[in-house]
Parts: C-alpha cells; structure tokens; sequence
C-alpha cells in the first residue's frame, strides 16, 4: 500500500505542481530539498516524510487530504484499530505530531484546548 501511495501522491504533487506552473526547482527550493528529489516524490520512488508533506501542502496551496482524498486505500479500514490499518490520514497526524519538537508540542497543544473551548462555547 505504502508503495501505491507514494506513486498516487507523486501523481497529485505533478499535476498541482503543473497547474500552478512551477518548475521542479522552485518547488525545491520552497521546501528546502534538491530537485532530485522532487522527482523522486513525483516518480514514487521516495516517499515523502511528514513535515515535507506539509511543506508541500501548504506551498502548493492545497489542503492536505487534497493527497490522500482519491486514493482507494483511504477510504477503506476504517474501524480496524491495529496500526497496519488505520486511516492513513490519521497516520499522517501521528507521524507530524511525533516529529514536533517539545515547543511545537506544547504550542500544539494549547492552541487544540483553544479551539476546543471555543467550540465548547458555541455548543
């Protein structure tokens, strides 16, 4: 599966990559990695880490899910709760999460007990 995604997530990162016409260099430079590399996403032969994806996402203006929302495998094992099967957005936030440093994580957390306040208010 993890091969089936890197090859789904090189195609989504060409194509919004195309649309907004940027070179691989640029994209690159923007997240701090060679354009090798790049190619290497965009051809699936590397996976892409966590932070990257973000980076990813939010230079190319995309939401995260934009990468996972048509792959077949995402929509499937939902309620399994061994770790091989869960949804891989959710692996996606466990692994961000544990590559924050302590200040990420703290700063993390306060700003989840904010918005969980606010929504307790407007609830």
């Amino acid at each position: 599966m993890e091969e089936n995604f890197n090859k789904h997530l090189g195609n989504k990162l060409k194509l919004r990559r195309l649309a907004l016409g940027l070179t691989q260099t640029k994209v690159a430079k923007a997240i701090n990695v060679t354009f090798q590399q790049i190619q290497k996403y965009e051809k699936g032969t590397n996976g892409v880490s966590s932070i990257r994806l973000l980076q990813l996402s939010n230079f190319l203006k995309v939401p995260i899910n934009y990468f996972y929302e048509d792959f077949p495998e995402y929509l499937l094992n939902f309620e399994k709760s061994n770790v091989e099967n869960m949804d891989i957005n959710f692996n996606f936030l466990t692994r961000l999460y544990l590559e924050l440093n302590a200040d990420q994580k703290l700063k993390f957390n306060k700003s989840l007990q904010l918005s969980h306040l606010n929504i307790s208010k407007v609830g």
